[in-house]
């Protein structure tokens, strides 16, 4: 399991997922933030599992 999910995207996820998670405790408070723990997740440990199944990889190249 390599990372595919790079800096600026990785900054953006977790932003988004305490944002997501902080609505089930302000605003409308419905069990649907809970989904942030997706995006939260992904962004925690640099592995999104649907960029593998698409192909996709946002972290820089290494250079040899």
């Amino acid at each position: 399991m390599s990372a595919n999910v790079g800096g600026i995207d990785r900054i953006l996820r977790v932003i988004v997922g305490l944002i997501l998670i902080s609505l089930v405790f302000v605003g409308p408070k419905t069990m649907w933030g809970w989904i942030g723990v997706i995006p939260l997740v992904t962004g925690l440990f640099r592995f999104c599992p649907a960029y593998t199944l698409l192909g996709m990889n946002t972290c820089p190249m290494k250079k040899a």
